[in-house]
C-alpha cells in the first residue's frame, strides 16, 4: 500500500526568503533544548527544573548577567572572524590558535616589558596591547592562508593543526621563561595592564560590585559594526562574497583572488588575536595555560548559527555565553557540551533547507 504522497527535494534556482535563515536557527536552537531535554528525562532528571536553573544561574542576577556579556566577548570577537572567512568558503578552525598567539602576543608587552608600565599612560598600554594581539592573530592566521593560495593546502587540515602548535607554543613560555614560581601561569599584570571593568567603579557606586563587565566587549560591538559596513557597503566585502558565491565568476571579473585569501585569514586571525588580548587583559590578567574554554570552537557554531550575519552574532554569542555560564553550575556538568554539539549538528543539517526545497507531493491515482 503506497502513500498518498512523497517528499520531493528540490534545488533552490533563486535565494531563499529572508525569514528561511532567522527560522532555521531559531528553530536549531529550540529543537536542541527540546532534544537534550528528552535525553535527561531518559536518563531520570527532570528537565524543566533543570533548564529553570538553567536559566537563573545565567540571568538570575546582575552579576550573572555581567558574567554572560564577559564569556560571550571572546565568542562574539571569533564569530566575527570565522564568519568573514564562511563568507569566502575559507573553512577557518584555528580560531583557537589564533586566540593564543593573539593573548601570547598582547601578554608581551608587559612580561617582558616593551615599556615602562608605571609611567605609560594605560589607554596607550592597553592600545599596543590590542595592536600586538591583532597583529600575532593575523600573521598566524598569514601562515594557513598562503598556504592555501599559493599551494591548494586544505585550510582545514593547517589551521586545526595549528592550534596544538599555538597552544604547546604558550606553555613551553608559561612553564620556563615567564613562569611565576613555577606554576603553570605568569606572574599578574600591573593593573596599567588591566582592561578597565565595571568593578573598578564600584567605590563611587556600590551596584557595581563585584560586576566582571570590562571594555573587552565594546572591541567586539565596534568590531561588528565595521565588518557590517565592509560587507554591505565596500568593495572589498562585494569581492568576497563575488568568491564565496562564484570563484570562477570573480576570477573572470579580475579580482586577486589569491591576495584575498591570505587577506581574509589575516584578518580573521586579527579578530580571534584581539579575543585573546581581551581574555588576557580584562579577565584572567595574566598568561596561563586554560585561558579558553573552547572559544575557538565554539565561535565556529556561533558564526554558523548566526548565518554569518556580523550583527546577529552580538545575540548568538550572548546565547552561547549564557550557556557557559550556566552550564558552570548545572548538573550533569556535560549537558553545555551536549546543547552545544546538538545545536551544531542541527545547525548545519538545516542548511539543507536554505539550498533545497523540500516538498509534498500528492500520488497520483495512476501512479497508486
Amino acid at each position: 500500500m503506497s502513500l498518498p504522497f512523497h517528499l520531493q527535494v528540490e534545488k533552490r534556482l533563486e535565494d531563499p526568503p529572508r525569514w528561511l535563515p532567522v527560522a532555521t536557527s531559531v528553530g536549531a536552537i529550540v529543537l536542541a533544548f527540546l532534544i537534550s531535554g528528552i535525553i535527561l528525562l531518559l536518563i531520570g532528571g527532570d528537565p524543566v527544573k533543570t533548564f529553570q536553573y538553567f536559566y537563573n544561574a545565567a540571568f538570575g542576577s546582575w552579576g550573572a548577567l555581567s558574567d554572560v556579556i564577559v564569556k560571550a566577548t571572546p565568542l562574539l570577537l571569533i564569530g566575527l572572524g570565522c564568519g568573514i572567512a564562511f563568507r569566502m568558503k575559507l573553512w577557518n578552525i584555528g580560531a583557537e590558535g589564533q586566540f593564543f598567539i593573539g593573548a601570547f602576543c598582547a601578554s608581551l608587552v608587559p612580561l617582558v616589558p616593551l615599556m615602562n608600565m608605571e609611567t605609560t599612560p594605560r589607554a596607550v598600554v592597553l592600545l599596543v596591547m590590542a595592536l600586538f594581539g591583532m597583529i600575532g592573530g593575523a600573521l598566524y592566521g598569514f601562515i594557513p592562508g598562503f598556504l592555501k593560495a599559493k599551494f591548494n593546502v586544505s585550510e582545514i587540515i593547517s589551521t586545526l593543526m595549528l592550534n596544538y602548535v599555538a597552544v604547546y607554543w604558550n606553555n613551553y613560555w608559561i612553564y620556563s621563561t615567564f613562569s611565576d614560581a613555577g606554576f603553570q601561569m605568569t606572574k599578574m599584570f600591573p593593573k596599567s595592564a588591566w582592561l578597565p571593568r565595571l568593578a573598578d567603579l564600584a567605590q563611587q557606586n556600590r551596584a557595581f560590585s563585584g560586576i566582571t563587565l570590562h571594555l573587552g566587549v565594546v572591541f567586539g560591538l565596534v568590531a561588528a559594526v565595521i565588518l557590517t559596513h565592509i560587507i554591505n557597503h565596500s568593495r572589498w566585502g562585494y569581492e568576497i562574497t563575488l568568491i564565496g558565491d562564484n570563484p570562477k565568476a570573480a576570477e573572470y571579473a579580475g579580482i586577486d583572488i589569491k591576495r584575498n585569501i591570505i587577506l581574509v585569514f589575516m584578518l580573521s586571525g586579527a579578530l580571534a588575536g584581539l579575543a585573546g588580548m581581551s581574555e588576557v587583559s580584562g579577565v584572567v590578567h595574566r598568561l596561563q595555560e586554560r585561558i579558553s574554554t573552547n572559544y575557538g570552537f565554539s565561535g565556529v557554531i556561533v558564526a554558523w548559527l548566526a548565518k554569518l550575519n556580523p550583527l546577529a552574532t552580538i545575540l548568538v554569542s550572548f546565547l552561547f555565553g549564557a550557556l557557559i555560564v550556566a552550564g558552570r553550575e548545572i548538573q550533569p556538568s556535560g549537558l553545555y557540551f551536549l546543547i552545544q554539539g546538538t545545536i551544531l549538528f542541527l545547525v548545519i543539517s538545516s542548511d539543507v533547507l536554505l539550498r533545497y526545497r523540500i516538498r509534498f507531493v500528492r500520488t497520483s491515482s495512476e501512479a497508486a
